[in-house]
This record gives structure tokens, sequence and C-alpha cells, in this order.
């Protein structure tokens, strides 16, 4: 049997499920989930192993209309995610009428690439929703395989992961078949810092901060991470770190408890908060934290 490989890359609107369904299809947790739009600011790739396959996922941030440059970079992997996909995943879900970005949408009508179509949170809605959602993008996507699924529950994505892998074009592996992902794991360890703050604090705070490990020494046994929270105005360092420091406190103890359950290994966690003034427009800053090649 000839082996299949590709890119299969997974796009939407922000929130509309897209990093559940990619943990879902690659059976770990490569992204981090809040219930907060634009949680994801990377492209994050999750691969998948068989035999006779290798499927090259891609989760990637949310389709906005861009506000900062930062979102200018992160569109700029959603773009780059358009033209080097062998499969689209594009994610809509029951309550999105269309996507936010109608040139996204204009490009998946013209594109030559195969596109599976897939209205996310059945599970929070009924059926005759989920029928208009379907007949709606059938007529939007002609040529897109479109399909509603629960993400959450692992409802249809079984099956779809099967249609997946027909549509998957024959060729070698990309990389090494023991391998889950390309990142290292230090940017593991600032995304599950900026998932905690993203689930702890309220408004601007978990869009202004930036996390960059500035040491990570595996001893054996024990793990000793130093990370920096960057913020963009001097306000919400004292927002981060709280009264007496206590909500730094629970950041830095929920995301110990978390990459103890991804090392298998105790960590030591130092965190520190400093200021990096509008760093979301500030394409050194951007470049730094890997937004920007």
């Amino acid at each position: 049997m000839a082996h299949k490989s590709g890119f299969v890359n997974i796009i939407g609107s922000p929130n509309v499920g897209k990093s559940t369904l990619m943990n879902q299809l690659v059976g770990h947790r490569m992204s981090i989930i809040t219930s907060k739009a634009q949680t994801t600011r990377h492209r994050i790739m999750g691969i998948v192993n068989g035999e006779d396959f290798q499927i090259v996922y891609s989760d990637t941030p949310g389709v906005v209309n861009p506000a900062y440059e930062l979102h200018k970079s992160m569109m700029g992997f959603v773009n780059t995610a358009l033209k080097d996909a062998d499969i689209i995943l594009f994610i809509t879900d029951t309550k999105e009428d269309t996507t936010n970005n109608p040139e996204v949408l204009e490009r998946l009508k013209k594109t030559s690439i195969p596109i599976i179509c897939l209205i996310n949170k059945v599970d929070l809605s009924n059926e005759k929703t989920v029928q208009n959602r379907l007949d709606y993008w059938k007529d939007q996507l002609p040529n897109a395989l479109v399909a509603a699924m629960s993400a959450k529950l692992n409802y249809n994505v079984p099956e779809i992961f099967e249609q997946i892998l027909k549509m998957l074009p024959e060729g070698p592996a990309y990389f090494p078949k023991d391998d889950l992902t390309d990142r290292p794991m230090r940017f593991f360890v600032t995304e599950i810092i900026r998932e905690k703050i993203l689930m702890l604090y309220d408004k601007e705070i978990p869009y202004s901060c930036e996390v960059e490990v500035e040491s990570y020494k595996d001893t054996g046994g024990l793990v000793k991470i130093r990370a920096i929270i960057y913020v963009s105005r001097d306000s919400q360092k004292g927002i981060l770190i709280g009264h007496q420091g206590k909500m730094l406190k629970q950041v830095g103890s929920k995301a110990r408890w978390d990459m103890q359950e991804m090392l298998r290994k105790k960590v030591h966690l130092e965190l520190h908060v400093k200021v990096k003034k509008d760093w979301r427009n500030n394409a050194q800053d951007l470049k730094k934290f890997g937004y920007q090649s």
C-alpha cells in the first residue's frame, strides 16, 4: 500500500473550536483552550503517524480584522496555512452566520485545495439550526465536503479523521515518525502560562501579555523554569501581580501543575513580570516573540 502524507490546516473565526478539534485529532493536548477569543496566536503543528500515513495538522489563530501589528502577524500564519495546505479544515459553528473575514471566504471559494467545512458545537444547538447551517455552507462552498460535529464531545470526529485519510495525497513522511510536533518544549511552557492568564484575568490584561522562557533546565528529576510575563503598560503590571503577589502565585501554581502533568516530572517555576511598552505594535518585539520571520 502506498504511503500517504500531507498538511491538514485548520482555519476559522476565533472561538469556533479549532484548537479543541486539533487536540482531538492529534490525541494530545497541543493547543491551549479557553472560552476567550484569540487564544491561539501561533501556528501550531501536531503530527499523527501511522504505518502508511503521516498527517501534519496545523492549528492557526482565529481569522480577525487586524487592530495591531500582532494581529497582522497572526493573520500571516493564516495566509500561509491557506497556501501550503493539502487539505483545509474550515471550522465554523452553529452560531456563526458567516465568517468574520470576507477576504478569507473569497479565497476559500476560489482555491483548488480540497476543503472540509465543519460546523462545530452541534451539542449546543438544535436540529433545525444545524440543518440551516449545513444548507448555508453547502451553498457558500459548493466544492467543499460539509459536515456537522462536536469537537468537545468527539461527535463525528472519528468519521472526519477517516475522510481526511481518504483525501490525503500519496507521499513520504515530512517528519520522523516518532515526532509529535515541530515546536520545542519551551513553546508549550509559554502557552500553558498564557492559558492561565487567559483563565484568571478579564478585559484587556490577557491580550496585553506575552510570555518568554528565560531559562529551562532539566536536571533529571526536576525541571527548573524561569519565565517572564511581559505587559504593555505599567498599570497592567500591578493588576497581573495582584495584592501581595496573590494573582501571580495563582498563575504559577496552576501552570506548574499542568507542566508537571505534561513533563511527568517535578517543576520549579519562577515567574516575573516586566513592562514592554506597546509590544503588540513593535516589529522588533514581535520578531523576538516568534510572530515575524
